[in-house]
């Protein structure tokens, strides 16, 4: 078996940036001892989520890539020798700013980046006030531990971007987040909301054959402009097998450092098993690129 260990944290933020990094730091070089490889962070994992409120303030949190933090970062990988995944607020130019996810590899090197191509527009989570459509494509990031399909948040609703990285050789989907709940839903409702958003990734990792790693934040952060009741993220980290099956869940409420070993060949017996791949339909699939099938005018 190639057993890979993965490393994840999950935590609270707050409006200390420093202090979060410093945190973060801490916790990357508690889990490099315990022998992590690969350590996956949370979405936009510096600061507070921002995106509750538009605010042209916000925008002053940016850097740009490379910058300070992958500097902070590059030296951690260097020097604990792990590979990780960021998440950061990208400055690429004046008025041009975009939801980046930073790979760093053992070396200190940028091995690859990602840039958030789904973007939300909703109540606490405006987004699209702050980040321009990632322009890289879904393409994986090749890596010593191995080939990355990392996506971002809002990306993990959706079974194209996951199937196009498997179809590029992705061993493994990565999704930093940060998601919780409105505070208006009913508790019913919002234990819906946070099955599906589960589900789904679950699926793509039965769909595709291959393991995936979430990684979220958690704890209550407010909103800034006293319009919502703030969001409380509901944490539940998981890390899910290619058949879908559930491997590690997080507490939904608690900061976590948690390894966990996947066996990386496994990906392999079960598309034997399921050859989803091989009776794909890609001859009949050329209308999943139009935005909608009004089948009254075929």
């Amino acid at each position: 078996m190639k057993e890979l260990k993965i490393g994840f944290l999950q935590q609270h933020n707050t409006a200390d940036i420093k202090g979060n990094i410093l945190r973060l730091a801490e916790g990357i070089s508690d889990l490099a001892k315990r022998g992590a490889e690969l350590i996956v962070l949370q979405e936009l994992h510096n600061g507070l989520y921002f995106c509750q409120t538009e605010d042209v303030n916000n925008f002053d949190q940016a850097e740009p890539i490379p910058g300070p933090s992958t500097k902070v970062f590059g030296e951690l990988a260097k020097q604990f020798g792990v590979v990780i995944v960021t998440s950061l607020f990208e400055k690429r130019a004046p008025g041009l700013y975009h939801n980046t996810a930073v790979v760093l590899e053992k070396d200190g090197s940028i091995a690859g980046i990602y840039r958030k191509m789904h973007i939300p527009d909703d109540p606490a989570y405006y987004e699209k006030f702050y980040f321009t459509p990632g322009d890289l494509g879904f393409h994986p990031i090749q890596t010593s531990v191995g080939t990355l399909g990392v996506l971002v948040c809002w990306d993990q609703w959706y079974p194209e971007a996951a199937r196009l990285m498997a179809l590029q050789g992705a061993e493994i989907l990565i999704y930093p987040t940060a998601i919780g709940y409105e505070s208006s839903d009913a508790p019913e409702e919002q234990e819906r909301q946070r099955r599906a958003w589960q589900t789904v990734q679950r699926g793509h990792a039965v769909a595709n054959g291959i393991p995936v790693v979430t990684v979220n934040r958690v704890g209550y952060e407010p909103d800034p402009s006293g319009q919502t009741g703030g969001i409380q993220f509901w944490g539940t980290s998981f890390v899910a097998g290619p058949q879908g099956e559930l491997i590690y869940e997080a507490s939904a409420d608690e900061e976590e450092s948690i390894i966990v070993e996947l066996d990386m060949q496994r990906s392999e017996q079960v598309r034997r098993w399921w050859p989803f791949l091989r009776d794909r339909r890609i001859d009949h699939y050329g209308d999943i690129t139009r935005r909608y099938i009004d089948t009254c005018k075929l």
